[in-house]
């Protein structure tokens, strides 16, 4: 097995991992809107906890893009370098108001979004669920 074959392990099976880790963010922001009693606390935090969310997502889909660029290496042939998964980052990485803008298109994909909206909107029309 070759360097971009360890790689694309080590990526898919941290990529699988931020998935779990969205998900769990989701079944907290289930318990707290289910247990927080106050409802701008119940809100405040459902906020954040989506927010958390979408900070992890886009760092899976920075996973996701080396991934499909080590896959496409692969398919070539060895046309790609190994282990560069942060120099590539780093050389287009977004700055200041365009990574916050990162940010928020994740937490706008309906992937992400589902069930914040529902949530906040339940803890609020029914004063804590």
């Amino acid at each position: 097995m070759n360097a971009l074959h360890h790689e694309w392990l080590a990526l898919q099976a941290q990529h699988e991992r931020y998935e779990a880790l969205a998900l769990a963010v989701k079944l907290v922001a289930f318990a707290a809107a289910a247990v927080v009693p106050d409802i701008s606390l119940a809100l405040a935090l459902l906020a954040l906890l989506w927010l958390q969310e979408a900070v992890l997502k886009t760092f899976q889909a920075r996973l996701g893009d080396r991934l499909m660029t080590v896959e496409a290496g692969l398919k070539a042939g060895e046309g790609v370098a190994a282990m560069q998964l942060h120099s590539d980052w780093q050389a287009r990485r977004p700055r200041g108001g365009a990574l916050v803008g990162e940010y928020l298109k994740s937490a706008l994909r309906p992937t992400v979004a589902l069930p914040y909206p529902l949530l906040m909107a339940l803890v609020a029309a029914s004063g804590g669920l």
